[in-house]
């Protein structure tokens, strides 16, 4: 009776352990669908006032000539935050951590658009990004030199084994 119970709450697991995947992967495919409409939506702000408002909404620009451009720059910084921050929680190998790099410089650029006290935007992100960028890629080549002698290893213990086998056989 037990292993049937056991069988059954296993089961049940796995199905609803696909539903949370098929939900989790419709959501960032929706996401990403939705990317070049965000890219876009510049489009539909008026370019002759500094004032966008709409029955959700208004938005006002300050430091930008009217919200057209505002929001070209927001949604264009949102999009590519977006994209790298999905690349970086779906991917699975090693080096995933490197696209902190770009992600972290598109989070700075972003806090410079939307920072209406900042007179230039995507001069200076890269020289702020950097103190959080270099510790990452010391991480990378540390961890990236840790993996070539781990495969050196065993790569030369693959071949003496090798050469054991041959040996053996000749003997």
């Amino acid at each position: 009776m037990k292993d049937k119970l056991t069988k059954k709450t296993t089961k049940s697991q796995k199905v609803l352990g696909r539903k949370k995947r098929l939900i989790i992967g419709g959501v960032i495919a929706l996401l990403l669908a939705m990317t070049p409409f965000l890219f876009y939506l510049y489009k539909y702000a008026p370019n002759n006032s500094k004032t966008w408002e709409t029955f959700l909404f208004t938005i006002e620009t300050k430091s930008f000539s009217n919200a057209q451009n505002f929001i070209h720059a927001l949604f264009t910084k949102i999009t590519f935050v977006v994209v790298t921050t999905l690349w970086f929680i779906t991917a699975k190998h090693w080096w995933k951590w490197a696209i902190l790099i770009p992600l972290i410089m598109f989070l700075f650029q972003l806090l410079t658009v939307i920072n209406y006290q900042t007179s230039y935007i995507d001069e200076f992100d890269f020289w702020y990004s950097l103190t959080i960028i270099i510790p990452i890629i010391v991480f990378l080549i540390w961890i990236s030199n840790e993996l070539n002698k781990t495969i050196g290893d065993l790569d030369l213990k693959d071949e003496i084994e090798e050469e054991l086998e041959s040996y053996n056989k000749n003997l």
